[in-house]
């Protein structure tokens, strides 16, 4: 069974910027999803095995950006202009069904980082 592994997480002023790592994935839908204390996770950002089509909750539209490069098994999350509602545990998933916001059909779940954004 495979795993994934993110990395990239820290902590940041609001304002910052940081870029997360997934790896391994493969051809499937990927997906970022995070937890924050007291809530449930949510959906983060997606892109298709071929990247040729990102989605984005809308809580982070026009801040983040998904985006993967095949060559190096790699997805990635740029994440610019964060706030202190960003901070969370931030997972990544392979997709194996359903709809790319829906994290029940995702498998192969990483581990999680962390990213703090301090006011």
């Amino acid at each position: 069974q495979v795993q994934l592994v993110e990395s990239g997480g820290g902590l940041v002023q609001a304002g910052g910027s940081l870029r997360l790592s997934c790896a391994p994935s493969g051809s499937n839908t990927m997906g970022w999803f995070r937890l924050a204390p007291g809530k449930e996770r949510e959906f983060v950002a997606a892109i298709s095995w071929s990247g040729g089509s990102t989605y984005y909750s809308d809580s982070v539209k026009g801040r983040f950006t998904i985006s993967r490069d095949n060559a190096k098994n790699t997805v990635y999350l740029q994440m610019n202009r964060l706030k202190p509602e960003d901070t969370a545990t931030y997972y990544c998933a392979a997709q194996y069904r359903g709809n790319y916001y829906d994290e029940s059909g995702y498998h192969y779940w990483g581990q999680g980082t962390q990213v703090t954004v301090s006011s």
